[in-house]
């Protein structure tokens, strides 16, 4: 990663590694850093998916932002990618639950939608935000 991200979407899991599991294997996420308790729980890791990158850890850690999000409910995250058909068959091949598939849109982009095992709704089209 060139850069790193201005702005990461941060996210608690109560199961962290398999999160890892699924944004590395399914989506195609890089673990750039897992740091875990003497228990094994993730304190923090940070994922990277072109210059972009989502920060998540294990929910019940009792740090502030834990203690902040105990109430949270799942979150979207968007990602853009160049190849949403070659993604989406990715994700289906490792049984991800897909809410949308590839999909045309008004606006010029293709999208899929896929929800993780905690209820997180995950994003991949081919829309740049920001982009000329």
């Amino acid at each position: 990663m060139a850069q790193a991200p201005d702005i990461c979407p941060t996210l608690r899991y109560q199961d962290a590694k398999a999160a890892i599991a699924l944004l590395t294997e399914a989506f195609g996420f890089t673990a750039q850093a897992v740091y875990e308790s003497e228990d094994g729980r993730v304190l923090h890791a940070e994922l990277t998916y072109g210059n972009g990158m989502v920060m998540l850890g294990s929910a019940g850690t009792g740090g502030t932002f834990d203690e902040l999000m105990a109430n949270g409910g799942p979150a979207g995250v968007y990602v853009h990618v160049t190849d949403v058909d070659d993604h989406h068959a990715r994700a289906v091949a490792h049984g991800v639950e897909i809410v949308m598939p590839p999909t045309d849109q008004e606006y010029g982009s293709r999208d899929y939608m896929a929800r993780d095992a905690e209820g997180n709704v995950w994003s991949f089209g081919t829309y740049s935000p920001g982009a000329a």
